[in-house]
Formats: structure tokens, C-alpha cells, sequence
């Protein structure tokens, strides 16, 4: 057959076209062939996998001599004679094996030696070290599992062009072990999240992802049409106003980790659909969601990490310690020299803007110019966690007011690294209030904000059956991954982040 001349096995990256053709036409021949012999591999239904590759190196003492069986996909392939070597990746890392043909027969060897690199196989057999000192299965049995019809990228530099990455995930898992590491670790977070906040009695919930009326955050929604009662719908931007009217109904507790749509830019830290968590507690405010927040995230370090300190480009983050709280006004007083308690109006605000090269819209007021300005001159200094608190009223029009002074809201952002990485209220429970904000919004939707929100009548119905003071926490779990794992980029701990479509 024509696998005599080609080497199926060399990498796509040193083939010409015509190369790799002829080795993709080899690959499927060696199908053909097996399934002629009544051996194919894809009627295979179930494998009786006993260990994974770390259970067998980590527990060797007790192992050693022991028949098990491993299954995973061979990512390379050593032929010498009458013995070989293959190595098996699985789930949890890979393991050598020892393929003699004296051990699984002549038949069953000859098979082997057909075999390609990415096949997936299933190898029973005793757990021994070799000469080397390596940890190894002494195969008595083998079986081909799938056969692989591609050819995977080359071994020693894995799936390294960052675009294909992102689009071929299954061979990035497959050629890149920290990409499957990243995942594995983002699973872990977020089951800790969970269990983190059930054992502080919070019930997880579902709310609609396609609604009439996207509403609770800033950001312009994705929309689309239900044929079926011919209405058009939007995609979720947040989950705040269904987790709200829970709370009405008496659930005191409650959160949601899900998907939320943005119709907004791609960049390092945006993606259109990313994953949010938000929690609602019923009787404390936006004190009692601080100490929740920094309790849940150094808890999160330490189960994921085994540690507080985070080290991120380079950047170590403790955890560990309290976190600073600082309000906005100190914060833009302290790194831009700026004094907002002197500034009365918005043209004065507007005009130490221009003073200090800060673009804004001429419809921004005081409010939106302080924000301005901690965008500008004080996020970059936030490396530290620490608690923005106290933000203008104009940025927040779903926050309970401060009693002593109106024009701010009773709000923190969380920092670390530079970002924003949780947002939380004292959430507003006055319907009077609410609806002035909302009208605020409209006014805003009017002038062509198309982040402002729209008056939504079904949630005010329920602030005015009546919400208990309430406290309530947002943030991104992939921005959290992002820290928790290094990675440069969002679409780094995104299993399918979104791409343009390539042209056919």
C-alpha cells in the first residue's frame, strides 16, 4: 500500500500541499483497509478506561506490577524492531508505553506499526519502570479506538500561530498542555465560586437570556426576532433586574452564572459574549458585599492556586491582605491633583477637563467628567486589590444614594492589575427613585446613548410590590481567569471565543 513511501507521521508544517494530500489519502486508506478486515475502529462503541496517566505515576508503589488500562490519544510513536515505545496522552497528562510484539502478538504488531500519530487507542497492560527510571505500561493488549484522518501539528513547537489557536481549540488542547491546564483551571474556579457561595446559603437561579427589555448595565444590546410571536427580541446584557425581582419574591439569596451579550469592540479583555456572575442578598448593603467580594476571591485563590499571592506579567498580587478602600473623589485627588469637592457645576467640571486634556460629551455632567478622570488619570495605579467606593449618581442608575450627600451612590468597583474586575450597589429599592433614573436613561436614549437604558415597567411593578434593602456584587469570571492563570488575552481562557468568519 501506498504507506510504504510516505511518511504519515511528519508534521503538516514540513509537507508541501502535495505531501500532505498524499498523507491525508494514506490515512484514509489505512481506514479502508481495517474496515475491509472487519476492523473498523469507529464501530467501536466503549472502552474500559481503569487510570489515567497521573493516577498511574502518582500512586506507582502500589501500582507497579498491577494490570491496568489507559486510553488517550498517541503523540509519538518510537518503531525498533521486534519492541517499541509509543506515548499516550489523556486528560491528565500522558504516559509511555511499551509495545513488544511478543507480548500482544505478531498480527496485533504489525498493527501497531500501521498506526499514526493522533490515533486514539486504548492500551491494557502492567505498570513497570523501564532501565531509564520512566513509569511506563507494558502492553498486552491494544486497541485502535479512532482512527485520525489529519495530520496534527509539529510536537516540539505545538499549535503555535495564536489565530488558528483560538479557531482550532481541539488542537490547541490537544498540542499545548497550558491551554488544557487554563481550561482546567477556569472548570475549577468556577465550581469553587459555586461552592463557595451555596455554603453561604445563596441559591443559584436561571433568568431569560432573550428578553424585550436589556437593562441593568450600560452596553448596547445584540437584537433579533422570535418568529413565533413575531416579536423582536434582545440578548441579555446583565442579570441584575431578573435576579432583582427574586429578591422581591423572597429568595434573599440568590445568583447566576451565564452567558451576557454586548454588541461592543474585540479586544484583549472584551469579548461580545462572556460570563458573568452576579450575586443579590437581601438586608446589607454594599459594605457587606466588600467583605463577601474579598472574602470570595482569596478563597478562590487559594483553592485554585494553594495560594493568595497571584503573579500576573510578571506583577505579584496579594490576596491575602486586607484590600484597600479608597472613594473615587480621594482617588482622583490623589492621582490627578483634582479636587472635585471644589469643582460646583458641570461647566466648571468641563472646563478643568479641557485644562487637563479629558475628552467628554457635551451632554456629560459633573458626575460623568469625576468618572472621566478616574479613567484617565487612576485606574493604571490599581495593581493592589482595592475598593473604588462612592461613585456619582450620573454612572449609576440603578444605586441606592448616599444619605449625606445625593449626588453620590453607595457603589464600589474592585481593582487589580489596572481592571476593573467587580462591580456592586446598595441597590436601589425606592420605585419614586428609580423611575426618575429611568426617565433620566430615556432622556439619554433620546440623544443617541445607545448604552442608556429603557424604562422597564414590569420591574418597577415589582419595586413597588417591594424589595428589602438589598446589597448585590457583578463581575466577569473570565477576567478572573485571566489573573488566575496568566493569560495575556481573554480569548486565551475562552474555549470558542468569537472570530470573524473566514471567507470559503
Amino acid at each position: 500500500m501506498a504507506e510504504n513511501n510516505v511518511n504519515t507521521n511528519a508534521p503538516a508544517a514540513e509537507m508541501t500541499q502535495a505531501e500532505l494530500n498524499e498523507v491525508l489519502k494514506v490515512r484514509r486508506e489505512k481506514l479502508a483497509a481495517l474496515v475491509e478486515a472487519g476492523n473498523d475502529p469507529f464501530q467501536i462503541t466503549k472502552y474500559d478506561q481503569t487510570h489515567h496517566s497521573s493516577d498511574i505515576k502518582e500512586n506507582y508503589e502500589t501500582l507497579e506490577g498491577q494490570r491496568v488500562s489507559v486510553a488517550g490519544r498517541m503523540m509519538s510513536k518510537r518503531i525498533m524492531g521486534k519492541a517499541s515505545f509509543c506515548n499516550v496522552q489523556d486528560l491528565k497528562g500522558s504516559i509511555q508505553c511499551y509495545v513488544a510484539r511478543d507480548s500482544i502478538g505478531v498480527d496485533e504488531y504489525a498493527g501497531f506499526k500501521k498506526l499514526d500519530i493522533g490515533d486514539i487507542v486504548g492500551i491494557e497492560g502492567t505498570v513497570f519502570k523501564t532501565k531509564t527510571g520512566e513509569i511506563s505500561v507494558h502492553a498486552e493488549k491494544l486497541t485502535l479506538l479512532t482512527k485520525s484522518l489529519q495530520v496534527l501539528p509539529e510536537k516540539f513547537h505545538g499549535l503555535t500561530n495564536t489565530d488558528l489557536r483560538y479557531r482550532q481549540r481541539y488542537v490547541d488542547l490537544i498540542m499545548n498542555p497550558e491551554a488544557r491546564d487554563t481550561f482546567l483551571k477556569r472548570s475549577k474556579i468556577i465550581s469553587t465560586i459555586r461552592k463557595f457561595l451555596d455554603a453561604q446559603g445563596f441559591i443559584e437561579v436561571e433568568t431569560p437570556m432573550l428578553v424585550s427589555n436589556a437593562g441593568g448595565a450600560a452596553a448596547r444590546p445584540f437584537e433579533t426576532h422570535f418568529n413565533a410571536l413575531d416579536e423582536d427580541l434582545k440578548l441579555r446584557i446583565s442579570l441584575e433586574l431578573y435576579l432583582k425581582r427574586l429578591i422581591v419574591g423572597g429568595l434573599e439569596k440568590v445568583y447566576e452564572i451565564g452567558r451576557v451579550f454586548r454588541n461592543e469592540g474585540l479586544d484583549t479583555r472584551h469579548n461580545p459574549e462572556f460570563t458573568l456572575m452576579e450575586l443579590y442578598q437581601a438586608y446589607t448593603d454594599y459594605h457587606g458585599m466588600m467583605d463577601l467580594t474579598e472574602n470570595m476571591f482569596r478563597h478562590v485563590a487559594q483553592e485554585v492556586l494553594g495560594t493568595t499571592t497571584i503573579v500576573y506579567n510578571g506583577v505579584e498580587m496579594d490576596l491575602g491582605k486586607p484590600f484597600e478602600r479608597i472613594t473615587m473623589l480621594d482617588a482622583v485627588k490623589k492621582y490627578s491633583g483634582v479636587d472635585f469637592n471644589e469643582i460646583h457645576s458641570d461647566e466648571e467640571a468641563k472646563a478643568i477637563a479641557k485644562e487637563k486634556h479629558v475628552e467628554f460629551e457635551d451632554h456629560h455632567k459633573k458626575g460623568d467628567i469625576l468618572n472621566l478622570f478616574f479613567e484617565e488619570f487612576v485606574e493604571e495605579h490599581l495593581i493592589q486589590p482595592t475598593f473604588v467606593m462612592d461613585h456619582p449618581i450620573e454612572i449609576s442608575p440603578l444605586t441606592k444614594k448616599k444619605p449625606e450627600d445625593p449626588n453620590y451612590v453607595e457603589r464600589f468597583e474592585m481593582f487589580m492589575n489596572g481592571w476593573e474586575m467587580a462591580n456592586a450597589y446598595s441597590e436601589l429599592n425606592d420605585p419614586i427613585d428609580q423611575r426618575e433614573r429611568f426617565k433620566a436613561q430615556e432622556e439619554l436614549l433620546a440623544k443617541g446613548d445607545e448604552e442608556a437604558n429603557r424604562t422597564d415597567e414590569d420591574f418597577m411593578n415589582a419595586l413597588e410590590i417591594g424589595m428589602p434593602p438589598t446589597g448585590g456584587i457583578g463581575y466577569g469570571i473570565d477576567r478572573l481567569c485571566m489573573l488566575l492563570t496568566d493569560s495575556a488575552a481573554i480569548r486565551d481562557v475562552l474555549l470558542f471565543p468569537t472570530m470573524k468568519t473566514l471567507e470559503q
